[in-house]
C-alpha cells in the first residue's frame, strides 16, 4: 500500500453540482496500468419489475453515457417482499448484487445496475429510516460499485386498525392516494393470497378493509414500499444513482480507477482560539482497491480550524 503527502482536498464538478476526485498525472513518478473505464455507449440491464429505470436511468445516461434496458421478466419478488411473505436471501448489498446478476442472465451484456432498500428505526432519534443502495456490476473490468442514499424523507409506517375509517386515516397521513397501502390480517401474514397490496383509491381501500375485518376484528395496514408506488422512496433512489454516479467519476491519481473514495477520516481539526486538537475531522484518506494507492487530504469540510464550541478546553 502506498501513501502520498497532504494535499488540499480536490474539487472538480460532476453531475449535481457535487465536488469530486478526476485524474490527475500520477504522483512521485508513480504510474504503470491505466485502469480508465469506460462507459459511454455500453448498454446496462436494469434487473427491476417496479419501474426503478424510471429514476436511474436518465442520470446514467445524462452523466456517463450508459444506454439501458429493462427485462419483462425479472421478477424482483424471488429476492424479497417488503410485506415479508419472502425473505431476503443475502444483506442488502449483496442481494443488489444477486439481483443484478440474474439481470445479466436474461440479456447480453456485461454491466447491470440494480437496486435494493430497506427500512428502520433511525440509530439516534429512532424515527423511520431509510437507506437505498444503487449497484454497479461490470463483468468486463470486473468490479462492483453502489451508491447510497440515507434519509429519514419517508413515510414508512404501519397501524392495526379496526374500521375504515382508521385505516383511511392512516392512507392519508401516508400520502395517499399518491403513495399507495397494503393491508393484510396481521403483521406477521406471510399468505400471499391474504395480502391486499398497491391500493390506491378509496374504493378498492374500503372494499379490502371491510373483507378483512369480516374474519378479524382488527387488521394490519402499512405503506407500500415498493419504489414504483411509493414517490417518496423514488427521491432516494434518485439520490442513490447520483452518489453511484460520483463514485464512478472519482478516478484515483495514481491509477484512473473508478470509486477513489474515502475511507477514514481523521479528526483532530485544532481550536481556532486555543490550538487545542478537537473531534472535528482533519483529514479525509481515499483509497483505490484496484491499485492500493491512497492520499491523506486536509480540511475535507473548507476549513482549517474548528470553532470553539467543539473544543474540549475552550467549551468543557
Amino acid at each position: 500500500m502506498t501513501s502520498d503527502s497532504l494535499t488540499p482536498s480536490p474539487s472538480p464538478k460532476v453531475r449535481g453540482g457535487q465536488d469530486a476526485l478526476t485524474p490527475s498525472p500520477s504522483p512521485k513518478g508513480r504510474g504503470g496500468q491505466d485502469h480508465r473505464i469506460e462507459f459511454r455507449d455500453r448498454i446496462a440491464v436494469i434487473a427491476t419489475m417496479h419501474r426503478k429505470e424510471t429514476a436511474i436511468a436518465p442520470i446514467l445516461q445524462e452523466s456517463l453515457g450508459i444506454r439501458s434496458v429493462t427485462p419483462t421478466d425479472f421478477n424482483s419478488d424471488l429476492f424479497g417482499t417488503f410485506t415479508r411473505d419472502i425473505d431476503r436471501p443475502a444483506s442488502q448489498v449483496e442481494t443488489a448484487k444477486l439481483k443484478a446478476e440474474r439481470g445479466l442472465d436474461l440479456v447480453n451484456t456485461d454491466l447491470a445496475i440494480a437496486s435494493e432498500g430497506s427500512f428502520f428505526p433511525h440509530p439516534i432519534f429512532g424515527i423511520p429510516y431509510n437507506r437505498e443502495i444503487v449497484l454497479l456490476l461490470d463483468k468486463k473490468y470486473n468490479f462492483s460499485v453502489y451508491g447510497e442514499s440515507l434519509s429519514t424523507d419517508t413515510n414508512f409506517r404501519h397501524q392495526v386498525v379496526s374500521s375504515y375509517e382508521q385505516a383511511y386515516e392512516f392512507a392519508l397521513k401516508v400520502g395517499f392516494p399518491d403513495h399507495a397501502v397494503v393491508l393484510m390480517p396481521d403483521a406477521q401474514t406471510s399468505a400471499k393470497s391474504a395480502i391486499h397490496k398497491g391500493i390506491t383509491s378509496e374504493d378498492i381501500l374500503k372494499s379490502s378493509v371491510n373483507e378483512l375485518l369480516k374474519r378479524s376484528p382488527q387488521i394490519h395496514i402499512e405503506t407500500d414500499m415498493r419504489s414504483h408506488y411509493n414517490p417518496t422512496r423514488i427521491k432516494n433512489i434518485i439520490k442513490a444513482t447520483e452518489d453511484l454516479v460520483r463514485k464512478l467519476q472519482q478516478l484515483c491519481p495514481n491509477c484512473n480507477f473508478v470509486n477513489f473514495d474515502v475511507v477514514e477520516s481523521l479528526k483532530g481539526l485544532r481550536c481556532e482560539l486555543c490550538g487545542f486538537p478537537t473531534q472535528v475531522t482533519r483529514a479525509n484518506i481515499y483509497y483505490c482497491d484496484r491499485c492500493d494507492f491512497k492520499q491523506e487530504t486536509l480540511f475535507p469540510n473548507g476549513i482549517q480550524f474548528a470553532d470553539p464550541m467543539y473544543c474540549s478546553y475552550c467549551n468543557p
